[in-house]
């Protein structure tokens, strides 16, 4: 037993970990008093209005040691003054352990602590320290949810516990028990995961908000909800199944020899649950058994890898620090784990470019997806220099390897030279055989599927390559619909359609020869309703005393648009300089708009 009869002073750190009231239960402890300094107080009640799980449990186990103290004997005091608010928000600095220490100092208690620092500093003043170990052998209750086949448990008050089993892509969920969690059960093994977060020395809060809070513990990745954010306790654990080395995988030897010497700018894409991190990973060993420096960028950090691969938490420092600190590290490799918003795949591309080797991870439906997200992000023309590869992850394998490259040529589909331009070819990697070619065509970026098997995973392919063409139809206010593969029809204004075709048919077989597409000329009028609402333009709406205000994107500025009321033309108008279309209130039309925008009526602006 120890500490007999001794007034005991814990901080902050032992408190959150609920060290005190386990002791007492365990019976290693028999003090005569437990100091609660009010600086400890303060913090834990700054963290608890922040909604932080850290702020709560510290609060709760201070509770819980005045609730014990008849049973086990000791009175439980209040010490110390209130800080002040700069102390609370310097705690990080070391503020409220200086409290902590001098009253530990004054009043002789025993100074207990988790914190390895306050701990040092207290022995150097001379007083009695008991350092609060972490335990790193602890079974933890939700471990008993999980078998050698489970990839997930989800836990949510109100709810029969479920697990998601089986391997990448092939998975099924069960029900773990016939009773529902009550809202007690999901708490107390939120708590329990936070307090072994900070014990354990693989455990660590990734991220601690209001209504979430994300948590790495040894293999597992956990995400824990609380409300208001969501409508319960809800909590979400995630454990790789599967360990691979890039040998399992039974890779090509053009790949592997790819992957070896010249893969610098590789994706890794694929649906949710198909085994791209467990791939990724398998990646990253590879390179560092290859005795190459890698380095992850992860958020939050949930890969399980060798000591020797170093893990930044990009939810931990800013774009700009982890892109300094790679740089002057001198990685040979750097794995981007998730990449999802722009600021990530700015990051990835910036890095890329300043000759660090990069994999990265990314959600996709298809292979295409992957790069058609770094369109209208980064420049058309350095997308091949950011990206050399794409593996696209299906069930746990590869299914499809994309290699990318730029040339100047002829966009597939046109004939005349005078069409050339830069084209990103992307290629079956194993095949060599073209699937895709992106261009720009006008302001429009366009992704064409040139190969059969690309066309069926782009079904959608037509509409872009129709929205590409109405930029070459425009002086004549045209809309392009494709009939087929090599066929369009333009729908024009009825006054533009002899001019179109010509005298004698001389100016649209002049265009059927440019474009190598056969053109039929028909009036907007003629045009289907559902292909109007696709060329609807997105817009904003005010209304005012006088006037009814359209606001476009400035691209529209000047030129000329319809308005429609649930398909029915209303006005034709020009849009001014300024993007906007004002009308009267007093006009028929005015009222008329006026009156379908408060009652909610679909309302299209589509271009002429």
């Amino acid at each position: 037993m120890l500490y007999v009869d001794n007034a005991l002073l814990p901080d902050t750190s032992v408190l959150i970990e609920r060290v005190l009231s386990r002791a007492l239960e365990a019976g290693k402890i028999k003090p005569r008093a437990i100091l609660i300094h009010e600086a400890v107080l303060a913090e834990l009640e700054h963290q608890a209005n922040e909604n932080k799980s850290t702020g709560l449990i510290g609060l709760e186990e201070v509770k819980s040691l005045r609730e014990r103290m008849d049973a086990y004997g000791y009175e439980m005091l209040t010490v110390g003054s209130r800080p002040s608010a700069e102390a609370i928000a310097m705690a990080r600095q070391g503020e409220v352990d200086a409290l902590i220490r001098q009253v530990a100092y004054e009043e002789g208690a025993v100074l207990v602590t988790a914190d390895r620092i306050q701990a040092e500093v207290a022995e150097a003043m001379g007083i009695t320290v008991w350092f609060v170990t972490p335990s790193e052998a602890e079974t933890l209750s939700f471990e008993s949810y999980f078998d050698d086949t489970t990839m997930s448990v989800h836990l949510k008050e109100c709810v029969k516990p479920l697990a998601k089993k089986g391997k990448p892509g092939a998975w099924r969920f069960e029900t773990l028990r016939d009773e529902t969690l009550s809202r007690e059960e999901v708490m107390r093994i939120a708590t329990e995961i936070v307090e072994a977060a900070g014990r354990m020395r693989d455990g660590f809060i990734e991220l601690d908000r209001q209504g979430s809070t994300i948590v790495q513990l040894g293999r597992y990745r956990i995400v824990i909800t609380k409300p208001p954010f969501s409508d319960g306790w809800e909590i979400t654990l995630v454990r790789p199944v599967a360990r691979f080395t890039l040998e399992d995988y039974q890779l090509s030897e053009k790949l592997m020899n790819r992957l070896k010497t010249q893969a610098e700018g590789v994706l890794i894409a694929g649906s949710p649950g198909m085994g791209k991190s467990t791939f990724a990973q398998a990646l990253a060993e590879y390179y560092a058994k290859q005795g190459k420096i890698v380095k992850t960028i992860e958020a939050p950090r949930d890969l399980i890898l060798p000591d020797e691969v170093t893990q930044y938490a990009m939810s931990h420092g800013t774009p700009e620090e982890v892109h300094d600190v790679l740089l002057l590290s001198r990685p040979d490799y750097t794995l981007f784990d998730e990449m999802r918003n722009t600021r990530d795949f700015l990051l990835f591309a910036d890095l890329r470019l300043s000759g660090i080797g990069l994999v990265g991870v990314v959600h996709a439906t298809n292979p295409i997806d992957a790069i058609q997200r770094f369109i209208g992000r980064i420049e058309l023309g350095m997308i091949p220099q950011v990206i050399d590869t794409v593996i696209f992850i299906k069930n746990g394998r590869p299914e499809k390897i994309l290699s990318l490259e730029m040339t100047v040529k002829v966009p597939a589909g046109m004939t005349e030279e005078d069409l050339a331009r830069p084209v990103v070819v992307v290629k079956d990697f194993e095949s060599g055989k073209d699937e895709y070619e992106i261009y720009s065509y006008g302001e429009e970026t366009v992704v064409v599927p040139v190969s059969a098997t690309a066309r069926r995973e782009q079904p959608g392919y037509l509409d872009y390559a129709a929205r590409a063409l109405e930029d070459y139809f425009a002086p004549y206010q045209g809309r392009v619909r494709f009939t087929g593969e090599r066929s369009i029809t333009v729908y024009v204004p009825k006054r533009m359609v002899s001019k179109l075709i010509g005298k004698g048919g001389e100016r649209v077989n002049s265009i059927e020869k440019d474009l190598g597409l056969s053109v039929q000329v028909k009036s907007l009028d003629e045009m289907p309703r559902e292909a109007r609402r696709e060329k609807s333009i997105p817009f904003d709406s005010r209304v005012t005393r006088n006037n009814v205000t359209l606001l476009l994107p400035s691209k529209h500025a000047g030129k000329e648009v319809r308005i429609l009321i649930d398909d029915e033309p209303l006005l034709t108008a020009k849009v001014g300089k300024d993007g906007k279309v004002k009308i009267s209130k007093k006009s028929p039309a005015g009222r008329l708009l006026e009156q379908a925008l408060l009652e909610g009526r679909r309302v299209d602006v589509v271009s002429m």
